[in-house]
């Protein structure tokens, strides 16, 4: 299920980015003590944020935030396309969670904003997360060095089928 962030899920938020397996392509992860001094009391509470809950607990997060016109890959001549961005603990790595969690927020978003792109941008070392990207309909644009890795940057669009 897809709901606004609450109090009680601030552990989970210090947890997911202090995680080294869900840092791994992330740029690694945060040290916990300074996220415990800067993890607000309810973490996440704005637009474009979602946490993923599932029996009353939170295992993960979505964001659909506009991407940065400052970095490499656009489908747009003026930028500013809706990016999908996701992170999961990793006891929920592989149970199918990501790929319906984050169908239900480009389901979401393209009743909210039809016929606007979402892109997504992933190392390519990251299989999950290049796994996902098919199984959701995201189709390659290019690929570019960031951040010392490759890239793979896609574009998904609610007016194409996707399969």
């Amino acid at each position: 299920m897809l709901r606004e962030s609450e109090a009680r899920d601030r552990a989970a938020f210090i947890e997911l980015f202090a995680s080294p397996e869900v840092g791994t392509y992330t740029g690694g992860p945060r040290p916990r003590d300074e996220l415990e001094r800067a993890v607000p009391e309810v973490p996440g509470r704005r637009p474009g944020l979602f946490v993923i809950d599932l029996d009353g607990a939170m295992i993960g997060m979505i964001t659909l935030d506009r991407r940065d016109a400052e970095r490499p890959g656009h489908v747009r001549p003026d930028a500013g396309e809706a990016e999908l961005g996701y992170l999961f603990l990793p006891e929920a790595w592989g149970c199918g969670y990501a790929a319906e969690a984050c169908a239900a927020a480009l389901d979401w978003f393209a009743d909210a904003l039809p016929s606007e792109p979402v892109v997504l941008c992933t190392q390519t070392a990251n299989d999950r997360a290049m796994r996902l990207a098919a199984k959701l309909g995201f189709t390659e644009v290019e690929r570019f060095e960031e951040y010392g890795a490759e890239q793979w940057f896609g574009v998904w669009s609610s007016v194409t089928p996707s399969g």
